[in-house]
């Protein structure tokens, strides 16, 4: 039987969405006038980089789902690519040159713990394992910045489904990848690397975890998180854990980097929430970039709909932050 697909509420029409040939037009205009040529031609160099050297770039683009669109325009993917949360290389922003360190060949995925078969992948295997997709997803930072970005990946439950976890797994723990060789960043006394992030099964299995093995209809950028992340659009982006090596099912609730380095902080769950500060500033609203509009945060990011759910009867003041 067919799939019923239900576009959800916080969606608009595909038709709404920023046209392609609309953000083409921009980039040519922006040439015939002489401006953002430097960031242009640094994001060309950086796509043509990640281009060459990775084995999948035939599977780009991927078909765009068109259940997952946005009430704003896509986030330029000049201003993306140069404006990144990345620690492995650095507590700034601008870390897309330093991020070009990473080696993502050869690379590999181990997923154990309570699973039928713990197993490592290949990660081109895992690739081209699922079939791709391309979604247009709020990301929101606890920063309070936040962008539009069309990822393109499979839906984390597919994952699950193929580890065959134990029902007593409760939880999936995930980690970045560690190896200070090309990552400077990793040789600090101050961090405790590799990565560490977790979500519940249930969170796992909802309709919006998100694989991410692409962006602007091709391979993942290093500064993003190549060659695998995870995205999850209604939580801080700090829970979208990046360049994943291992996927644990675990019993135990599992402690998060954040939580490790600032617990009075940083929590498990991570929910967007406008009416919860974080407790050096305010989450009411957000700085879009590339646009620098201020608006009002919605809860749970504005996919309250459908996550909302997952949390019944849980006690609201430990969901966040």
């Amino acid at each position: 039987m067919a799939a019923i697909h239900r576009r959800p509420s916080w969606a608009i029409a595909e038709s709404l969405a920023t046209p392609e040939q609309a953000f083409l037009n921009r980039r040519n205009l922006l040439r015939g006038m002489g401006l953002g040529g430097l960031a242009l031609a640094g994001a060309g160099a950086l796509r043509a980089r990640a281009e060459d050297a990775d084995p999948t770039a035939d599977l780009y683009p991927a078909k765009p789902n068109g259940a997952y669109t946005l009430d704003r325009p896509v986030t330029p993917e000049e201003v993306n690519a140069n404006y990144n949360n990345f620690y492995e290389y650095g507590s700034q922003k601008t870390i897309a040159s330093s991020a070009q360190q990473l080696r993502t060949r050869p690379w590999t995925v181990e997923i154990g713990g309570l699973v039928e078969k713990p197993m490592t992948l290949a990660i081109d295997d895992l690739i081209r394992t699922f079939p791709l997709e391309t979604r247009l997803y709020r990301h929101r930072c606890v920063e309070a910045w936040s962008m539009t970005i069309p990822w393109a990946g499979f839906p984390l439950s597919k994952l699950v489904e193929h580890a065959r976890p134990l029902g007593s797994a409760k939880y999936l723990r995930m980690e970045t990848f560690y190896d200070p060789s090309m990552a400077p960043e990793q040789n600090s006394f101050f961090y405790n690397f590799p990565y560490v992030e977790g979500v519940t099964v249930a969170e796992a299995m909802n309709d919006l975890a998100f694989m991410v093995t692409g962006a602007y209809d091709k391979p993942l950028a290093k500064q993003f998180g190549a060659p695998l992340r995870l995205a999850l659009p209604w939580k801080y982006g700090f829970k979208s854990i990046k360049s994943i090596v291992k996927i644990e099912f675990v019993e135990e609730q599992p402690l998060n980097w954040w939580q490790q380095l600032q617990p009075s902080e940083y929590g498990f769950w991570a929910n967007v929430n406008p009416e919860v500060s974080h407790p050096r500033w305010s989450q009411a609203n957000e700085r879009v970039l590339h646009t620098g509009d201020y608006v009002p945060t919605l809860l749970f990011n504005g996919y309250a709909e459908q996550v909302a759910s997952l949390y019944a009867g849980m006690d609201p003041a430990k969901l966040y932050m």
